[in-house]
């Protein structure tokens, strides 16, 4: 028998031929019943929340039951009283400031200098060659192996630290965007030209906006990386900072502060995160 040519199918009462995939079951009011919750901003904030909640919980639990000792773990309430006392006298306040300031400002101009590294070396045959080697090497250094020689050569200013928290946040963003701009497609590029599109207006008009989701992974990963260089560079004889809480805290056996400062660095490293998603949403609306 010829089937060839096959008479088209009787569409069911949804519309939808015999047959067909069904896809995800739906509820009354047309949402997905399994990941409607998911589908809202508020809803998965409140489902973000749930895991946090219970890991207080089970914090405040073990407190109270005496499995550690007030010096290994002090209860939630000494470490909401700590942030409270600091706050009052405003100390908390400083801390927090000069150490969103270092982080922005080590990170503008890590992720200056990593487009611009990245862009030379994913665009140009020859500074790859050139430069490759020494930035892999130079990437695998760790953070703290960098203090002795920066304290040398710029002192224990702020020089020192933010330039410390620059070369945190240069190498995700380098990396990502030359891989990124190795692999975009040949033939837009020729078509870019095509139409007269050469150098910096080639790379700003059509090479940019196609890595535009690995230029934002590499910023994500480099703001990450600047809040984790933070505490490295409040290492260099600082007197303000989280980092600088941290240590002090550990040096005068204040755990709920210490405690404090770590909660601190994992809810400001998520809200700057957060502020620079929505910033990548609208760039990947705008461009990609």
């Amino acid at each position: 028998m010829d089937t060839a040519r096959r008479p088209p199918r009787e569409p069911t009462s949804d519309g939808k031929p015999v047959g067909a995939p069904l896809g995800p079951r739906r509820g009354a009011n047309g949402t997905n019943r399994t990941t409607g919750v998911l589908t809202t901003g508020t809803g998965r904030a409140v489902v973000g929340l749930v895991v946090p909640v219970l890991l207080v919980v089970a914090w405040w639990a073990a407190t109270a039951a005496g499995l550690f000792s007030p010096v290994q773990l002090p209860p939630p309430e000494a470490v909401l009283r700590a942030g409270i006392d600091l706050a009052a006298d405003g100390s908390l306040w400083h801390h927090i400031a000069i150490s969103v300031q270092r982080v922005v400002l080590g990170f503008i101009i890590g992720g200056v200098l990593g487009l611009l590294a990245g862009s030379l070396l994913g665009l140009s045959t020859w500074a790859d060659a050139l430069l490759s080697p020494l930035l892999g090497a130079v990437r695998a250094v760790p953070s703290l192996a960098w203090v002795p020689l920066l304290i040398l050569w710029m002192k224990i200013g702020e020089d020192s630290k933010i330039t410390l928290i620059a070369i945190g946040a240069f190498f995700p963003l380098f990396t990502n965007l030359y891989a990124a701009l190795r692999h975009v497609d040949p033939h837009l590029v020729e078509a870019g030209r095509a139409f007269g599109y050469h150098g910096l207006r080639l790379l700003r008009t059509v090479q940019l906006p196609a890595v535009v989701p690995s230029v934002f992974s590499g910023l994500r990963l480099a703001l990450a990386q600047a809040w984790l260089f933070v505490v490295a560079a409040e290492l260099i004889a600082s007197s303000m900072g989280l980092g600088f809480l941290l240590t002090d805290s550990q040096n005068n056996g204040r755990t709920d502060r210490l405690i404090l400062a770590i909660i601190l660095l994992a809810v400001i490293g998520k809200a700057t995160d957060a502020l620079l998603g929505v910033v990548e949403k609208w760039a990947n609306k705008r461009w990609a």
